[in-house]
């Protein structure tokens, strides 16, 4: 059983920005995030993990204080600089290490399709990729009726009337990760899976995991598709 030891930012990780598709939406890409990453993988292996209330395609388990402390110090050093945010502070309402666990033909209609984790530009989502291998990384799209990339409260009601449309009927996706282009979907931009690579972005942007037609759901944190995804809450 592995124990728990203090987790440390790097202190030279290379940090690059962009600026995601027509409505420029920042993007923060961290590579070689954290020191001994191989740790964070380690204890994992002594969770227990259960699938999640929300609609994530697999399980979950809550990621180590010391991470989360971590992580929080790291983005908030971030978020005036690349996010035009000026909180008092910051906090996680989310912070858990993720597998995908969940075969292609078992996904609902919602897990098929990009998503937004809230309607705020002011709440962010991190990525953190711990596996090796060719699991995929993180892509983000345009919605090619509405041409929203970005769905924030004024767009909630437009953008999901019209998905509601669309997946009700003859364009209802099919049973699979969506890994690009589609009929109703764009990517407008991609992110490799490499370990030890944090993102940073808006939760309100389109977004997806990508996910090869032949994965095969593995429940190992060793071999599988493991993440630790947070969403961080502005404190004004």
């Amino acid at each position: 059983m592995a124990t728990e030891t203090s987790v440390s930012v790097n202190r030279s990780p290379k940090i690059q920005a962009y600026r995601l598709g027509q409505e420029k939406a920042p993007l923060l890409v961290v590579d070689s995030f954290v020191d001994h990453p191989d740790h964070l993988v380690s204890l994992a292996r002594d969770l227990d993990f259960k699938p999640p209330r929300m609609a994530y395609p697999g399980v979950r388990a809550v990621a180590p204080t010391s991470y989360q402390e971590a992580l929080l110090s790291f983005v908030g050093a971030m978020v005036e600089p690349y996010f035009g945010i000026r909180p008092r502070g910051l906090k996680l309402s989310m912070c858990h290490y993720s597998l995908v666990t969940t075969a292609p033909e078992e996904l609902s209609v919602v897990q098929r399709v990009p998503h937004v984790d809230s309607f705020s530009s002011e709440e962010l989502a991190t990525v953190h990729y711990l596996f090796h291998g060719n699991h995929g990384g993180t892509s983000f799209y345009r919605h090619r009726e509405t041409g929203y990339e970005v769905v924030n409260e004024d767009r909630r009601s437009h953008y999901f009337g019209a998905l509601q449309r669309e997946v009700s009927g003859a364009r209802q996706p099919p049973a699979a990760y969506i890994n690009g282009d589609t009929e109703l979907f764009q990517r407008i931009a991609s992110m490799e899976g490499v370990f030890n690579r944090l993102l940073v972005y808006r939760r309100n942007s389109l977004h997806s995991g990508n996910i090869e037609e032949q994965f095969v759901p593995d429940p190992s944190p060793d071999t599988g598709r493991l993440s630790i995804n947070g969403f961080i809450d502005p404190v004004f």
